[in-house]
Protein backbone atom coordinates (compact mmCIF):
# COMPACT_ATOMS: atom_id res chain seq x y z
CA UNK A 1 0.00 0.00 0.00
CA UNK A 2 1.08 3.20 -0.50
CA UNK A 3 0.35 6.89 0.11
CA UNK A 4 1.39 9.71 -2.23
CA UNK A 5 1.17 12.80 -0.51
CA UNK A 6 1.49 15.98 -2.33
CA UNK A 7 0.96 19.98 -1.50
CA UNK A 8 -0.80 20.49 -4.98
CA UNK A 9 -2.63 17.44 -5.90
CA UNK A 10 -5.21 18.17 -8.93
CA UNK A 11 -8.95 17.10 -7.94
CA UNK A 12 -12.19 17.38 -9.20
CA UNK A 13 -12.83 20.24 -7.51
CA UNK A 14 -9.00 22.20 -7.96
CA UNK A 15 -5.79 21.83 -6.86
CA UNK A 16 -5.30 21.03 -3.23
CA UNK A 17 -3.42 19.52 -0.46
CA UNK A 18 -3.85 15.50 0.23
CA UNK A 19 -2.87 12.11 0.29
CA UNK A 20 -3.81 9.58 -2.28
CA UNK A 21 -4.07 6.33 -0.74
CA UNK A 22 -3.39 3.43 -3.11
CA UNK A 23 -4.13 -0.66 -2.55
CA UNK A 24 -4.55 -3.50 -5.27
CA UNK A 25 -3.90 -0.94 -8.60
CA UNK A 26 -6.66 1.49 -7.16
CA UNK A 27 -7.27 4.79 -5.11
CA UNK A 28 -8.78 3.90 -2.46
CA UNK A 29 -8.93 7.02 -0.76
CA UNK A 30 -8.23 10.82 -1.00
CA UNK A 31 -7.47 12.12 2.59
CA UNK A 32 -6.44 15.42 3.96
CA UNK A 33 -3.41 13.80 6.14
CA UNK A 34 -2.61 10.29 7.11
CA UNK A 35 -3.51 8.62 10.54
CA UNK A 36 -0.43 8.72 13.22
CA UNK A 37 -0.66 4.91 12.75
CA UNK A 38 -0.62 3.50 9.55
CA UNK A 39 1.31 0.70 7.37
CA UNK A 40 1.56 2.78 4.30
CA UNK A 41 4.71 3.46 2.83
CA UNK A 42 4.63 7.15 2.17
CA UNK A 43 5.94 8.89 -1.02
CA UNK A 44 6.54 12.76 -0.29
CA UNK A 45 6.47 14.82 -3.58
CA UNK A 46 6.45 18.38 -1.58
CA UNK A 47 5.58 20.54 -3.92
CA UNK A 48 5.67 19.06 -7.14
CA UNK A 49 2.28 18.16 -8.91
CA UNK A 50 0.42 14.91 -8.58
CA UNK A 51 -2.65 14.14 -11.33
CA UNK A 52 -4.22 11.77 -12.99
CA UNK A 53 -2.16 10.25 -16.10
CA UNK A 54 -2.31 11.57 -19.60
CA UNK A 55 -4.84 9.44 -22.20
CA UNK A 56 -4.02 10.35 -25.57
CA UNK A 57 -7.08 8.93 -27.60
CA UNK A 58 -5.58 9.13 -31.10
CA UNK A 59 -2.13 7.48 -32.04
CA UNK A 60 -0.81 5.47 -34.49
CA UNK A 61 1.82 2.64 -33.70
CA UNK A 62 1.93 1.17 -36.71
CA UNK A 63 2.02 -2.33 -35.70
CA UNK A 64 1.77 -4.89 -37.45
CA UNK A 65 3.14 -4.93 -40.69
CA UNK A 66 4.72 -1.26 -40.36
CA UNK A 67 6.57 -1.28 -37.23
CA UNK A 68 9.39 -0.22 -39.36
CA UNK A 69 7.72 3.54 -38.39
CA UNK A 70 7.18 3.03 -34.92
CA UNK A 71 6.07 -0.03 -33.19
CA UNK A 72 4.33 -1.37 -29.69
CA UNK A 73 7.43 -1.13 -28.10
CA UNK A 74 9.13 2.03 -29.17
CA UNK A 75 5.36 3.90 -29.09
CA UNK A 76 4.49 2.72 -25.51
CA UNK A 77 7.96 3.55 -24.20
CA UNK A 78 7.85 7.34 -25.54
CA UNK A 79 3.96 7.29 -24.15
CA UNK A 80 5.10 6.43 -20.60
CA UNK A 81 8.16 8.65 -20.25
CA UNK A 82 5.67 11.61 -21.07
CA UNK A 83 3.14 10.66 -18.42
CA UNK A 84 0.49 8.46 -21.22
CA UNK A 85 -0.89 6.14 -18.97
CA UNK A 86 -3.55 5.05 -21.27
CA UNK A 87 -3.39 5.47 -25.35
CA UNK A 88 -5.75 4.19 -28.23
CA UNK A 89 -4.23 2.54 -31.19
CA UNK A 90 -5.80 4.49 -34.74
CA UNK A 91 -6.76 1.27 -37.44
CA UNK A 92 -3.99 2.77 -39.51
CA UNK A 93 -0.98 2.54 -40.70
CA UNK A 94 -0.52 -0.68 -39.91
CA UNK A 95 -0.86 -3.64 -42.14
CA UNK A 96 -3.41 -5.18 -41.89
CA UNK A 97 -5.60 -2.27 -41.16
CA UNK A 98 -8.17 -3.15 -37.92
CA UNK A 99 -10.97 -3.66 -40.16
CA UNK A 100 -12.00 -7.13 -39.36
CA UNK A 101 -12.14 -8.93 -36.43
CA UNK A 102 -9.49 -11.26 -37.41
CA UNK A 103 -7.05 -8.35 -37.55
CA UNK A 104 -7.79 -6.78 -34.82
CA UNK A 105 -6.49 -10.34 -33.27
CA UNK A 106 -3.27 -10.11 -35.32
CA UNK A 107 -2.53 -6.47 -33.77
CA UNK A 108 -3.27 -8.00 -30.29
CA UNK A 109 -0.82 -10.67 -30.64
CA UNK A 110 2.07 -7.97 -32.19
CA UNK A 111 1.83 -6.03 -29.22
CA UNK A 112 2.21 -9.16 -26.45
CA UNK A 113 5.28 -8.37 -24.23
CA UNK A 114 5.72 -4.81 -25.45
CA UNK A 115 3.17 -2.71 -23.72
CA UNK A 116 4.99 -0.34 -21.45
CA UNK A 117 1.41 1.54 -21.15
CA UNK A 118 -1.96 0.74 -21.48
CA UNK A 119 -3.10 0.34 -24.90
CA UNK A 120 -6.89 0.65 -26.09
CA UNK A 121 -7.69 0.07 -29.88
CA UNK A 122 -10.20 1.75 -32.26
CA UNK A 123 -12.23 -0.22 -35.60
CA UNK A 124 -11.84 1.43 -38.43
CA UNK A 125 -15.25 2.37 -40.99
CA UNK A 126 -14.40 1.68 -45.00
CA UNK A 127 -16.34 0.80 -47.15
CA UNK A 128 -17.52 -2.87 -47.46
CA UNK A 129 -17.07 -3.67 -43.80
CA UNK A 130 -20.48 -3.23 -42.37
CA UNK A 131 -20.40 -6.77 -41.54
CA UNK A 132 -17.47 -6.54 -39.47
CA UNK A 133 -18.20 -3.72 -37.40
CA UNK A 134 -20.54 -5.81 -34.56
CA UNK A 135 -17.79 -8.33 -34.22
CA UNK A 136 -15.00 -5.80 -33.68
CA UNK A 137 -17.50 -4.53 -31.19
CA UNK A 138 -17.93 -7.49 -29.52
CA UNK A 139 -14.19 -8.34 -29.54
CA UNK A 140 -13.32 -5.03 -27.25
CA UNK A 141 -13.00 -2.06 -29.29
CA UNK A 142 -13.23 0.91 -27.94
CA UNK A 143 -15.29 2.59 -31.24
CA UNK A 144 -14.53 3.49 -34.60
CA UNK A 145 -12.68 5.58 -36.84
CA UNK A 146 -13.43 6.70 -40.65
CA UNK A 147 -11.79 9.42 -43.07
CA UNK A 148 -13.97 11.42 -45.37
CA UNK A 149 -10.57 11.64 -47.91
CA UNK A 150 -7.88 9.37 -48.61
CA UNK A 151 -5.62 8.24 -45.82
CA UNK A 152 -2.40 8.06 -47.05
CA UNK A 153 -3.13 4.37 -46.88
CA UNK A 154 -4.51 2.15 -49.93
CA UNK A 155 -5.50 -0.37 -47.70
CA UNK A 156 -7.68 2.07 -45.29
CA UNK A 157 -9.94 3.99 -48.16
CA UNK A 158 -12.04 6.37 -47.09
CA UNK A 159 -15.36 6.23 -46.41
CA UNK A 160 -18.68 7.58 -48.15
CA UNK A 161 -22.05 8.67 -46.71
CA UNK A 162 -23.42 5.57 -48.36
CA UNK A 163 -20.84 3.82 -46.12
CA UNK A 164 -21.69 5.61 -42.93
CA UNK A 165 -25.26 4.92 -43.26
CA UNK A 166 -24.57 1.58 -43.22
CA UNK A 167 -22.01 1.61 -39.87
CA UNK A 168 -23.39 4.25 -38.22
CA UNK A 169 -26.72 2.64 -36.90
CA UNK A 170 -24.77 -0.46 -35.71
CA UNK A 171 -22.24 1.90 -33.80
CA UNK A 172 -24.93 3.93 -32.31
CA UNK A 173 -26.75 0.86 -31.29
CA UNK A 174 -23.99 0.10 -28.77
CA UNK A 175 -23.31 3.59 -27.71
CA UNK A 176 -20.09 4.05 -29.10
CA UNK A 177 -17.92 6.87 -30.72
CA UNK A 178 -17.30 7.35 -34.46
CA UNK A 179 -14.46 9.19 -34.62
CA UNK A 180 -13.76 10.90 -38.24
CA UNK A 181 -11.01 13.24 -40.04
CA UNK A 182 -13.24 15.52 -41.53
CA UNK A 183 -11.40 16.83 -44.71
CA UNK A 184 -14.06 16.64 -48.11
CA UNK A 185 -11.51 16.53 -50.81
CA UNK A 186 -12.49 19.03 -54.10
CA UNK A 187 -11.75 17.70 -57.36
CA UNK A 188 -11.37 20.87 -58.94
CA UNK A 189 -8.98 22.16 -56.49
CA UNK A 190 -6.82 19.03 -56.24
CA UNK A 191 -6.59 18.99 -60.36
CA UNK A 192 -5.73 23.17 -59.61
CA UNK A 193 -2.91 21.57 -56.97
CA UNK A 194 -1.14 19.00 -59.25
CA UNK A 195 -1.78 21.70 -62.19
CA UNK A 196 -0.02 24.74 -60.60
CA UNK A 197 3.69 24.81 -61.20
CA UNK A 198 4.52 25.44 -57.29
CA UNK A 199 7.34 25.31 -55.15
CA UNK A 200 7.15 21.29 -53.55
CA UNK A 201 9.06 22.71 -50.64
CA UNK A 202 6.93 25.68 -49.44
CA UNK A 203 5.09 25.46 -46.45
CA UNK A 204 2.66 28.14 -47.62
CA UNK A 205 1.79 26.31 -50.50
CA UNK A 206 1.27 23.11 -48.76
CA UNK A 207 -0.97 24.75 -46.88
CA UNK A 208 -3.00 26.43 -49.66
CA UNK A 209 -3.75 22.98 -51.31
CA UNK A 210 -5.80 21.97 -48.47
CA UNK A 211 -8.06 24.55 -47.79
CA UNK A 212 -10.52 25.17 -44.93
CA UNK A 213 -13.63 24.97 -46.53
CA UNK A 214 -12.38 20.86 -47.04
CA UNK A 215 -12.77 20.49 -42.77
CA UNK A 216 -15.84 22.95 -42.91
CA UNK A 217 -18.02 20.93 -45.05
CA UNK A 218 -16.91 17.61 -44.27
CA UNK A 219 -18.09 18.73 -40.35
CA UNK A 220 -21.43 19.88 -41.36
CA UNK A 221 -22.32 15.85 -43.06
CA UNK A 222 -21.12 14.69 -39.71
CA UNK A 223 -23.36 16.90 -37.67
CA UNK A 224 -26.49 15.95 -40.33
CA UNK A 225 -25.69 12.43 -40.17
CA UNK A 226 -25.08 12.66 -36.32
CA UNK A 227 -28.29 14.28 -35.57
CA UNK A 228 -29.99 11.58 -38.20
CA UNK A 229 -28.67 8.21 -36.54
CA UNK A 230 -28.25 9.86 -33.00
CA UNK A 231 -24.62 8.28 -33.10
CA UNK A 232 -22.14 9.48 -31.05
CA UNK A 233 -19.62 11.48 -33.29
CA UNK A 234 -16.22 12.55 -32.15
CA UNK A 235 -14.25 15.05 -35.02
CA UNK A 236 -10.83 14.49 -34.77
CA UNK A 237 -7.61 17.04 -35.12
CA UNK A 238 -9.85 20.29 -36.02
CA UNK A 239 -7.85 22.44 -37.63
CA UNK A 240 -10.21 25.04 -38.89
CA UNK A 241 -11.63 27.78 -36.62
CA UNK A 242 -14.40 28.52 -39.62
CA UNK A 243 -16.13 24.98 -38.28
CA UNK A 244 -16.80 26.40 -35.06
CA UNK A 245 -20.10 28.11 -35.24
CA UNK A 246 -22.13 24.86 -36.58
CA UNK A 247 -20.16 23.11 -33.65
CA UNK A 248 -21.33 25.37 -31.09
CA UNK A 249 -25.26 24.93 -32.79
CA UNK A 250 -24.96 21.19 -32.90
CA UNK A 251 -23.97 21.37 -29.04
CA UNK A 252 -26.40 23.65 -28.45
CA UNK A 253 -29.35 21.20 -29.68
CA UNK A 254 -28.04 18.31 -27.87
CA UNK A 255 -26.16 16.53 -30.15
CA UNK A 256 -23.91 13.91 -28.85
CA UNK A 257 -20.84 15.61 -30.81
CA UNK A 258 -17.38 15.91 -29.64
CA UNK A 259 -14.31 17.85 -30.66
CA UNK A 260 -10.45 17.09 -29.99
CA UNK A 261 -7.71 19.16 -31.93
CA UNK A 262 -4.14 18.54 -31.56
CA UNK A 263 -0.97 20.34 -30.01
CA UNK A 264 0.61 21.24 -32.80
CA UNK A 265 -2.10 23.70 -33.80
CA UNK A 266 -2.52 25.66 -30.81
CA UNK A 267 1.80 25.99 -30.55
CA UNK A 268 3.22 26.60 -33.65
CA UNK A 269 1.48 28.72 -36.57
CA UNK A 270 1.98 28.50 -40.78
CA UNK A 271 3.96 31.94 -40.16
CA UNK A 272 6.74 30.72 -38.22
CA UNK A 273 7.19 27.45 -40.21
CA UNK A 274 10.23 27.22 -42.60
CA UNK A 275 10.26 26.00 -46.11
CA UNK A 276 11.31 22.62 -46.54
CA UNK A 277 10.67 21.10 -42.92
CA UNK A 278 8.88 18.53 -43.40
CA UNK A 279 8.67 17.37 -39.94
CA UNK A 280 5.63 20.28 -39.33
CA UNK A 281 3.81 18.05 -42.36
CA UNK A 282 0.62 16.85 -41.14
CA UNK A 283 -3.38 17.26 -42.37
CA UNK A 284 -4.95 19.15 -41.87
CA UNK A 285 -1.99 21.42 -41.78
CA UNK A 286 -1.02 23.89 -39.05
CA UNK A 287 -3.25 26.90 -39.78
CA UNK A 288 -2.54 30.73 -39.41
CA UNK A 289 -2.04 32.65 -35.58
CA UNK A 290 -4.94 34.08 -35.90
CA UNK A 291 -7.15 30.81 -36.83
CA UNK A 292 -5.37 29.09 -33.88
CA UNK A 293 -5.95 31.76 -31.82
CA UNK A 294 -9.74 31.33 -32.28
CA UNK A 295 -9.15 27.34 -31.85
CA UNK A 296 -7.77 28.24 -28.20
CA UNK A 297 -10.98 30.39 -27.95
CA UNK A 298 -12.68 27.59 -28.21
CA UNK A 299 -10.77 25.11 -26.49
CA UNK A 300 -10.91 27.43 -22.90
CA UNK A 301 -14.79 27.35 -23.69
CA UNK A 302 -15.16 23.70 -23.84
CA UNK A 303 -15.83 24.11 -27.62
CA UNK A 304 -13.21 21.70 -28.24
CA UNK A 305 -13.44 19.28 -25.74
CA UNK A 306 -9.78 17.80 -25.87
CA UNK A 307 -6.32 17.74 -27.34
CA UNK A 308 -4.95 14.57 -28.49
CA UNK A 309 -1.04 14.48 -30.05
CA UNK A 310 -2.22 12.72 -33.39
CA UNK A 311 1.01 10.71 -33.23
CA UNK A 312 1.96 9.60 -36.76
CA UNK A 313 5.88 9.17 -36.63
CA UNK A 314 7.27 7.59 -40.23
CA UNK A 315 10.21 6.93 -41.43
CA UNK A 316 12.76 9.84 -42.26
CA UNK A 317 12.63 8.88 -46.09
CA UNK A 318 9.21 8.73 -46.16
CA UNK A 319 9.12 12.12 -44.51
CA UNK A 320 11.39 13.45 -47.28
CA UNK A 321 13.43 15.36 -44.44
CA UNK A 322 16.44 15.28 -47.35
CA UNK A 323 14.36 16.39 -50.07
CA UNK A 324 12.29 18.78 -47.93
CA UNK A 325 9.52 18.00 -50.43
CA UNK A 326 6.07 18.93 -48.89
CA UNK A 327 3.94 17.33 -51.30
CA UNK A 328 5.43 14.13 -51.28
CA UNK A 329 6.65 13.65 -47.53
CA UNK A 330 3.89 11.94 -44.89
CA UNK A 331 1.68 13.72 -43.04
CA UNK A 332 2.22 13.34 -39.18
CA UNK A 333 3.95 14.80 -36.78
CA UNK A 334 5.47 12.34 -34.14
CA UNK A 335 4.97 13.83 -30.31
CA UNK A 336 3.54 11.51 -27.92
CA UNK A 337 5.82 11.84 -25.75
CA UNK A 338 5.67 15.50 -25.30
CA UNK A 339 2.09 15.35 -25.28
CA UNK A 340 1.79 17.52 -22.02
CA UNK A 341 4.72 20.02 -21.72
CA UNK A 342 3.79 21.04 -25.26
CA UNK A 343 0.29 22.01 -24.17
CA UNK A 344 1.28 23.70 -21.18
CA UNK A 345 4.35 25.51 -22.45
CA UNK A 346 1.78 27.29 -24.58
CA UNK A 347 -1.31 27.50 -21.79
CA UNK A 348 0.31 28.65 -19.05
CA UNK A 349 0.90 32.18 -21.49
CA UNK A 350 -2.61 32.33 -21.59
CA UNK A 351 -3.56 31.58 -18.20
CA UNK A 352 -4.45 28.63 -17.75
CA UNK A 353 -3.86 25.98 -14.96
CA UNK A 354 -2.99 22.45 -14.21
CA UNK A 355 -6.91 21.75 -13.85
CA UNK A 356 -7.39 23.09 -17.09
CA UNK A 357 -4.82 20.43 -18.74
CA UNK A 358 -6.18 17.77 -16.77
CA UNK A 359 -9.35 17.83 -17.98
CA UNK A 360 -8.16 18.45 -21.14
CA UNK A 361 -5.48 15.57 -21.31
CA UNK A 362 -7.45 13.33 -18.82
CA UNK A 363 -10.90 13.89 -18.06
CA UNK A 364 -12.32 14.35 -21.41
CA UNK A 365 -10.63 11.70 -23.61
CA UNK A 366 -11.32 9.13 -20.51
CA UNK A 367 -15.26 9.92 -21.49
CA UNK A 368 -14.69 9.61 -24.98
CA UNK A 369 -13.05 6.35 -24.55
CA UNK A 370 -15.63 4.41 -22.43
CA UNK A 371 -12.70 4.94 -19.30
CA UNK A 372 -14.63 7.96 -17.44
CA UNK A 373 -15.76 5.58 -14.53
CA UNK A 374 -11.94 4.75 -13.93
CA UNK A 375 -9.57 6.66 -15.29
CA UNK A 376 -8.78 9.87 -15.52
CA UNK A 377 -9.26 11.55 -12.30
CA UNK A 378 -7.98 11.36 -9.23
CA UNK A 379 -11.22 9.94 -6.94
CA UNK A 380 -11.83 7.48 -5.11
CA UNK A 381 -12.21 3.61 -6.77
CA UNK A 382 -10.28 5.35 -9.85
CA UNK A 383 -7.56 3.11 -10.93
CA UNK A 384 -4.28 4.53 -9.36
CA UNK A 385 -2.40 5.78 -12.98
CA UNK A 386 -1.00 9.21 -11.83
CA UNK A 387 2.10 11.24 -12.68
CA UNK A 388 4.49 13.73 -11.07
CA UNK A 389 5.16 16.46 -12.83
CA UNK A 390 7.66 19.82 -11.71
CA UNK A 391 5.48 22.38 -14.05
CA UNK A 392 8.58 25.19 -13.34
CA UNK A 393 11.26 22.99 -14.65
CA UNK A 394 12.09 23.46 -18.46
CA UNK A 395 13.89 21.35 -20.92
CA UNK A 396 15.28 21.55 -24.37
CA UNK A 397 13.44 18.56 -27.01
CA UNK A 398 16.48 16.72 -28.45
CA UNK A 399 17.77 13.20 -29.81
CA UNK A 400 19.11 11.79 -26.73
CA UNK A 401 15.73 12.18 -24.72
CA UNK A 402 13.35 11.37 -27.12
CA UNK A 403 12.17 7.60 -27.10
CA UNK A 404 10.19 7.88 -30.40
CA UNK A 405 11.53 4.94 -33.03
CA UNK A 406 12.58 7.96 -35.25
CA UNK A 407 13.56 11.47 -34.10
CA UNK A 408 11.70 13.07 -36.89
CA UNK A 409 9.73 15.52 -34.64
CA UNK A 410 8.79 19.19 -35.37
CA UNK A 411 9.74 19.77 -31.17
CA UNK A 412 12.99 19.56 -31.44
CA UNK A 413 15.11 22.34 -30.40
CA UNK A 414 12.26 23.89 -28.48
CA UNK A 415 12.56 24.98 -24.68
CA UNK A 416 9.31 23.23 -23.08
CA UNK A 417 7.75 23.60 -19.33
CA UNK A 418 6.90 20.75 -17.37
CA UNK A 419 8.67 17.87 -16.66
CA UNK A 420 7.05 14.30 -15.91
CA UNK A 421 9.36 13.12 -13.50
CA UNK A 422 7.45 10.21 -12.29
CA UNK A 423 4.55 7.55 -13.57
CA UNK A 424 2.38 5.30 -12.10
CA UNK A 425 0.65 2.66 -13.64
CA UNK A 426 -1.94 0.97 -11.72
CA UNK A 427 -0.41 2.42 -8.28
CA UNK A 428 3.33 1.12 -9.61
CA UNK A 429 6.15 3.17 -10.35
CA UNK A 430 7.22 2.43 -13.91
CA UNK A 431 9.11 5.56 -14.80
CA UNK A 432 11.37 7.62 -12.21
CA UNK A 433 13.41 10.41 -13.74
CA UNK A 434 14.10 8.78 -17.00
CA UNK A 435 14.21 5.54 -15.87
CA UNK A 436 12.02 2.66 -16.81
CA UNK A 437 11.34 -0.49 -15.18
CA UNK A 438 12.20 -3.72 -16.54
CA UNK A 439 8.72 -4.89 -16.58
CA UNK A 440 6.33 -4.00 -18.97
CA UNK A 441 3.00 -3.54 -16.93
CA UNK A 442 0.92 -2.42 -19.77
CA UNK A 443 -2.04 -4.20 -21.12
CA UNK A 444 -4.60 -4.15 -23.61
CA UNK A 445 -7.66 -2.35 -22.75
CA UNK A 446 -11.11 -4.10 -24.31
CA UNK A 447 -14.03 -3.15 -23.27
CA UNK A 448 -17.62 -5.46 -22.93
CA UNK A 449 -20.55 -3.65 -24.58
CA UNK A 450 -23.97 -3.20 -24.20
CA UNK A 451 -26.67 -3.07 -27.30
CA UNK A 452 -28.78 -0.10 -26.20
CA UNK A 453 -30.82 -0.44 -29.42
Amino acid sequence: MKALHSKRTVLPDGIKEAVVLVSDGKIIDVVNELPGIHTYEVIELGNKLLMPGVIDPHVHINDPGRAAWEGFETATKAAIAGGVTMLVDMPLNSSPVTTTVKALHQKIAASKNKLHTNVGLWGGVIPGNDHEIEGLIKAGVLGFKAFLTHSGIDEFPNATEEDLRKAMPIIAKYNLPLLVHCELTDAKRERNNEQQETSNDSYINYLNSRPKYWEDNAVALMIRLCEEFKCRVHIVHLSSADSLPQIIAAKKKGLPITVETGQHYLYFHAETIPDGKTAFKCAPPIREKENNDQLWAALKEGIIDFVATDHSPATPDLKEIESGNFMKAWGGIASIQFALPVLWTAAKKRNCTFSDLTRWLCKNPAKLTGQENSKGKIEKGFDADLIVVDDEKTFTVDEAGCHHKHKVCPYMGEILSGVVEQTYLGGEKVFDNGNFVPDKKGKIMLTKQTNTG
